[in-house]
This record gives structure tokens, C-alpha cells and sequence, in this order.
């Protein structure tokens, strides 16, 4: 942060443009905050995102230290000049917040806050939050606010650019879980197929044994072999669902850990033997490395139930600012052309759809014989 402000078409532009970056809620909060306070040299920022329960659903600050911060106590209620912002949906600028009717005081903790600008964010008649800044950095004239008018125009323009951007924010992040859900249907629906038709052939299969049992031993054992080994396929069937169909600790673990988890349990569940080696590789954006994450799931998924594959090797490793996954298997492999010919995809096409969709790039080897790799590169941030 820099100690002056600036000022300017251009650092306007790049507020808005560092708005836009970001996809995440909270990322483009700390952006708004951030901006606003230097763009208007203020001492204080933050922004309020209202819940239903007289509260915040996130509260952010920019100006005060993580020690302060913690120190302050919990969140703030809906109440004095945030309430007038969220619901009369008006701007306020005073010269002393403290002496304004309205004002309820803050805990001993929190900073003392003077002159006062505050915005509304609203998208149509939704106020979607409130926007304020504190304690200009100038010299103030004797009872007045050392915010101007000017500086209430432009924090009016970057709470409408603050609204477009949250908007973005929320129908990604609707996007994000609308996939979720229809990932998590599609595997719910070949659960069931591949179970039941598992299922269905062990019942044939055990009442043809014990039809046999007594007039040809020889011919029932071979039929409760059969039901062994059925059973046994629909318990790796199982145990792979459990695995695709809970929830990515992605955001609690990162992708090295999740992968490495996953990785494990599939080792557990299956005769293949699979491993997981991670190197170097550093945070990347969510849309990254929940696309390096689905791609891997995908490769697995293949190598593990098609192509009948004594080993597979996941390894993620770092290239310059971005990362490289690449799983490997020892499998029976395929012609690509021959596939694409065919219709049959092995979700080659779903894989590359994830990879183009976060600007990464994805590449198959494989050959009949010879077993595959996938590998998947994305720039990082």
C-alpha cells in the first residue's frame, strides 16, 4: 500500500480493473477495501456484506493490523450509521462520527475513527453491503470532514463497481456449485448402473450355484467363485463413488494434500497399486486447482476401471509461476484416433473442457500396449 494517494484516470481504471480480476467473494472485497482507502488516502477501510440475523456475512478491513483486528472482538451488528447505509440505502460523510446522534460506540479495542464517508452497495433496489472509509489524511478545517464531495463521487463509482463485481462474484461462485451438483449427479447415476448391474449378475449368479449344488459340486464352485469375484468388483465400484462423491477439502487442505488423500484411499480400495508424488508446487487460483483436481479424478477413473492397470503414478510438480499434473498408468492404453473415431472419449473431452476452461493446456500419450499419460499444465496466478 502506498502512503500517498493516487489519483487519476489511470489509478481509477486499475482499481476497477483489479476488481474484475477476481472471481472469489472474498478476494473482490479485499480488492473494493483496498482500493477505496488508497485511492481517497484514508486511514480506515472496510465493507459490510449483510446476513438475514441483524448481522455481517463478511466484514472486511483494510488499515488495521491482524493483531488489532483480533483484538477488536467479534463482528459488528447491523446498528447506528452501518444500519442507516444498509437500510435507508443513503450515503453519510460527517466530520465526527462520534458525535452523531446515531453513534453507539466500539468495543476498547477498536481504532478511533473521526471523520467519516460511507456508501451504500447496491445492485437495483438490493443493498448488497455498505462501503466507508474513515480519518482522511489531510489537514481538516476546524469543524469539518477532511472527505470531500468529490471524494463521495468517486466512492459512489467504485460502490457501483463494487456491486457489478460481487454480482460476478456470487453467479460464479453459483456456477462453481451448480457443477458440483451436476458432477456429483452424473456419478450418482453411474453408481447406480455399474452397481446394480453388478448386483444383478451376482443374484443370476448365486441361484445358478445353488441350483448346481447337489447335482454338479464342480460346476457350483466355479459359480460361487464367480459370485467372489462380483462381489468383490462392486466393493471397488462402491469405494470409488464414496471417493469421487465427497466433498474436495480443497479449500481446508490445498491440492497437494487433497490429491495425496485421494491418491491413498484409491491405493486402499484397489488391487493397482497407485502413488502420489508433489513438488514444489505453490497455491494457484481455486478455478486451477479445482480443474487440476477434476482432471486427475478423471484420469484415475480411467486407468483404474477401463484400462486394467497394474500401476498408476499421480505426480504434481511446479513450472515456473504454474503447475504440472501428470498421471501415468501401466494400463493396456489405446489409439486417440481410433477413440475420437469411435465416440468414445473416456472423458478426453471433459478433461480438455476443464483444462481450456482455466487457460491451462492438457496432452494424451497412449498406444495399444503401451499404457497412458495425461498430462495437464496451468499458468498459476
Amino acid at each position: 500500500m502506498s502512503h500517498g494517494p493516487r489519483s487519476g484516470l489511470a489509478a481509477v481504471s486499475s482499481a476497477l480493473l483489479a476488481m474484475s480480476r477476481h472471481l472469489e467473494v472474498r478476494d473482490v472485497l479485499k480488492t473494493i477495501v483496498a482500493s477505496a482507502r488508497e485511492l481517497l488516502d484514508a486511514q480506515y477501510a472496510a465493507l459490510g456484506v449483510p446476513d438475514d440475523h441483524g448481522g455481517f456475512a463478511q466484514f472486511v478491513v483494510d488499515g488495521v493490523s491482524d493483531e488489532q483486528w483480533k483484538a477488536i472482538g467479534p463482528l459488528p451488528r447491523q446498528h447506528g450509521i452501518l444500519a442507516a447505509m444498509l437500510h435507508e440505502a443513503t450515503p453519510e460523510r460527517l466530520a465526527d462520527v462520534r458525535e452523531d446522534p446515531r453513534f453507539e460506540g466500539w468495543p476498547s479495542a477498536h481504532p478511533d475513527l473521526v471523520d467519516f464517508l460511507g456508501l451504500p452497495i447496491r445492485d437495483g433496489d438490493e443493498v448488497m453491503g455498505a462501503l466507508f472509509l474513515a480519518n482522511k489524511n489531510c489537514p481538516k478545517p476546524a469543524g469539518g470532514c477532511g472527505f470531500t464531495a468529490d471524494d463521495e463521487e468517486l466512492l459512489g463509482i467504485l460502490a457501483q463497481h463494487a456491486a457489478i463485481a460481487l454480482t460476478n462474484a456470487r453467479l460464479y461462485e453459483r456456477s462453481r456449485e451448480l457443477t458440483i451438483a451436476e458432477e456429483r449427479s452424473r456419478l450418482a447415476h453411474e453408481l447406480h448402473d455399474a452397481v446394480s448391474q453388478k448386483l444383478f449378475s451376482l443374484r443370476l449368479t448365486a441361484q445358478a450355484a445353488a441350483t448346481l449344488v447337489d447335482r454338479d459340486p464342480a460346476r457350483a464352485k466355479g459359480e460361487l467363485q464367480q459370485v467372489a469375484a462380483l462381489a468383490a468388483e462392486a466393493a471397488d465400484e462402491l469405494r470409488a463413488a464414496v471417493v469421487e462423491l465427497r466433498p474436495a477439502a480443497l479449500d481446508e487442505d490445498g491440492l497437494v494434500a487433497t490429491l495425496r488423500t485421494q491418491v491413498q484411499v484409491l491405493d486402499r480400495a484397489h488391487t493397482a497399486r497407485v502413488t502420489f508424488a508433489g513438488h514444489g508446487v505453490k497455491a494457484l487460483p481455486a478455478a486451477q486447482e479445482e480443474a487440476l483436481l477434476r482432471v486427475a479424478q478423471e484420469a484415475l477413473h480411467n486407468a483404474l476401471r477401463h484400462a486394467a492397470a497394474d500401476h498408476v503414478d499421480v505426480t504434481l510438480f511446479r513450472r515456473g509461476t504454474g503447475a504440472v499434473l501428470r498421471v501415468t498408468d501401466d494400463g493396456r492404453g489405446f489409439d486417440p484416433r481410433t477413440v475420437r473415431r469411435a465416440g468414445r472419449h473416456l472423458g478426453l473431452v471433459s478433461m480438455r473442457d476443464r483444462a481450456n476452461g482455466v487457460g491451462g493446456t492438457l496432452t494424451v500419450e497412449s498406444a495399444p500396449g503401451k499404457g497412458t499419460t495425461i498430462e495437464m499444465e496451468v499458468a498459476g496466478g
